[in-house]
């Protein structure tokens, strides 16, 4: 690690991400132009309208939007968003929220999206008055429902990109835009850590939201980018809940050159290096007794290979217990365990440092060494979870 490295300094550990974009985890490293751009602009005073109007250019031409806005985070921007469509931009219906006495607040989702990214999506459309109106089942969603639900007066429709969907039984993207284009209803897509910056909205969403800190390596903030009167009805949160959640002239200044950034990367070259770290962990716990590696691609479509390790009995231990023993020690690697469950975890190589792919694959291999000579096995999932929990609650000791 280079010597300016400055976490060792506050207490903090020199974890090794092993997990992707994650916000418990700082979601990224910034890139050099977005640290630079922040850096730049932080001794000085701003007209945010006009830094915004500046993000809203780089967000077009990026996307392809009429306009854009940035916002504290993207999960900020679902609520953003979905406040711009129950007020648009009346400044009376802004500041009533979140009363929402004579607008039209239901929010329509597929049940099988209502999903949890850290916090419940639930939580971001709730806490701007709206209420959430289900469309089918959690692995069954038809458009003969969809269309029941805008029988009714409706604000928007929602619809999520992102591994944490039911991964089977949903409506695809195209079905719901010609639904939501026959009842006039306005479609915001969330797609918080997806690559495709200019998809969503060619396919016919009217908002879609993203997070600036992820896959862009901006600072934390999100970015809402679509049609330009919702955009402008989401900026005029600002006078009402939106102030809440408002966002410093470094990570609007950090966000445009994040996106120029992206716009400049060799995004094959990454994908090569991320794909040999892939290929080094195969090939080093193929041979394991218990392990079974398979490289799987993202399942929504970014373009990034991660390899799922499943332990089975031989192994000596459990795939929650093997990413908690990762996850020790002064130097942690952060495994994505989020299906652990399932009995398997996944390694991600978008965030590796050079030299750490090497590092997780001679960790793995002692940990896995020290639960055999252990010999105590796994610990049940039930109890597991429960640790797991007790341990988030007693923060901060």
């Amino acid at each position: 690690m280079t010597g300016d490295d400055p976490r060792p300094g506050l207490g903090l550990r020199r974890v090794i991400n092993a997990a992707g974009t994650m916000t418990a985890l700082g979601a990224s490293a910034a890139v050099p132009e977005a640290v630079a751009a922040a850096a730049r602009i932080l001794p000085w005073f701003v007209e945010i309208d006009d830094l915004q109007r500046a993000a809203s250019e780089a967000i077009a031409i990026a996307t392809g939007a009429e306009a854009g806005m940035v916002t504290a985070s993207a999960s900020a921007g679902i609520s953003l968003a979905v406040a711009a469509a129950m007020t648009g931009a009346d400044p009376a219906r802004v500041e009533q929220l979140p009363e929402t006495a004579g607008m039209v607040n239901g929010v329509v989702i597929q049940q099988g999206h209502r999903i949890d990214y850290g916090a419940p999506l639930d939580t971001a459309v709730r806490i701007t008055g709206a209420r959430i109106v289900s469309v089918g089942q959690a692995t069954s969603a038809f458009r003969y429902q969809l269309q029941h639900a805008l029988a009714e007066p409706t604000a928007p429709v929602g619809y999520v990109v992102s591994h944490h969907v039911a991964p089977y039984g949903q409506m695809p993207l195209a079905e719901v835009v010609e639904v939501c284009r026959a009842a006039d209803v306005p479609l915001i897509v969330d797609a918080a850590s997806e690559y495709d910056l200019a998809g969503f909205l060619a396919a016919g969403a009217d908002l879609v939201v993203y997070s600036a800190h992820k896959f862009l390596g901006g600072l934390t903030a999100g970015i809402v980018a679509g049609r330009k009167d919702l955009v402008r009805a989401a900026y005029a949160q600002n006078r009402g809940l939106g102030r809440g959640m408002k966002v410093g002239k470094e990570a609007i200044a950090a966000t445009i050159a994040a996106l120029e950034a992206w716009s400049r990367r060799d995004h094959r070259a990454h994908q090569e290096r991320e794909d040999a770290a892939v290929r080094l962990w195969a090939g080093r716990l193929e041979q394991v007794a218990g392990v079974t590696a398979e490289a799987v691609v993202d399942p929504t479509g970014n373009p990034i290979t991660r390899l799922r390790v499943r332990l089975g009995p031989e192994s000596g231990t459990s795939a929650w217990d093997l990413s908690d023993a990762l996850a020790s020690g002064p130097r942690p690697v952060v495994v994505r365990d989020d299906e652990v469950d399932l009995g398997y975890f996944e390694l991600d190589p978008c965030n590796l440092r050079p030299g750490e792919a090497e590092e997780v694959a001679d960790r793995i291999a002692a940990e896995l060494l020290f639960a055999r000579q252990r010999g105590t096995g796994a610990t049940p999932l039930s109890e597991w979870r429960r640790q797991r929990e007790a341990v988030r609650l007693r923060w901060p000791d």
